[in-house]
């Protein structure tokens, strides 16, 4: 039996917390976001990624340590990137160091709805002043890491989403961000021992965030709407569900 979540539901003319992740889950199938963040019927968790927190840990005390000394990590400068780790008193919160999966923040006024996402990172451009948000992510390939594939979107759309709340923030944030992309060696050639290697690439990418605030107030409409909407026809979730619930209406004409 499907027990309904009871708690974070939206409710028509309260303050309403849509992280980035939940807008992405919008994108991907308007019927599963409805479902989940209005009547508490949440799709099946997935495992978390640990080694991927674990590489984000390890990436973010070592630009911390040059975030102190204000000067530029070794990345940087391999990358002509003329930037340093960003200081502000609350990237800590930010970072959702304190654990409250929160992050940044905003409240988007035309539709009553916090808008927030937990960022890896923020640059300092030394020229220019704008700041470069800066998202780690970790991987295995053989290939040469890059931002091509359907599934990057997301990652681009992520990029996209903290970019705009800083804006919104007050802050002067560059079009271009970048993905600091730790790629897992296979063969070293070397002994395990213990140890995985890898071999970082600093990636740029120019980023648009035009498409946010139309997409909040389509998300705001969906919300309001007493009906439940269409899911996305290449939502694999709704095609699962309709192919089981049409196997289980076959055996019960069957019994019949």
């Amino acid at each position: 039996m499907i027990q309904k979540r009871r708690t974070n539901l939206y409710k028509s003319g309260e303050i309403f917390n849509v992280s980035r992740s939940k807008i992405d889950f919008f994108l991907e199938c308007p019927r599963c976001f409805y479902l989940d963040r209005k009547l508490g019927i949440t799709r099946p968790s997935m495992p978390g990624w640990s080694l991927n927190s674990a590489v984000d840990i390890l990436l973010k005390n070592e630009f911390d340590k040059f975030r102190e000394l204000r000067r530029p990590h070794q990345l940087m400068v391999d990358y002509n990137i003329p930037a340093i780790p960003f200081w502000h008193k609350d990237l800590y919160i930010w970072r959702d160091d304190i654990g409250k999966k929160i992050g940044a923040l905003v409240l988007h006024k035309k539709t009553n709805l916090n808008i927030h996402g937990m960022i890896d990172d923020v640059w300092e451009n030394t020229q220019t002043q704008e700041l470069h948000i800066v998202d780690y992510k970790s991987t295995s390939t053989d290939g040469e890491v890059s931002l091509n594939g359907e599934y990057k979107d997301g990652y681009k759309r992520q990029m996209e989403v903290y970019q705009w709340i800083f804006r919104q923030l007050g802050f002067k944030v560059s079009n271009i961000g970048y993905f600091v992309y730790a790629n897992g060696i296979k063969d070293s050639g070397k002994t395990f021992n213990d140890r995985l290697e890898f071999k970082t690439k600093v990636i740029p990418y120019q980023a648009d965030d035009s498409w946010i605030e139309p997409t909040i107030l389509e998300i705001k409409k969906c919300l309001d709407s007493q009906e439940t909407p269409e899911s996305n026809p290449k939502c694999e979730h709704c095609a699962y569900k309709k192919l089981i619930d049409g196997e289980s209406l076959k055996k019960q004409k069957i019994l019949i």
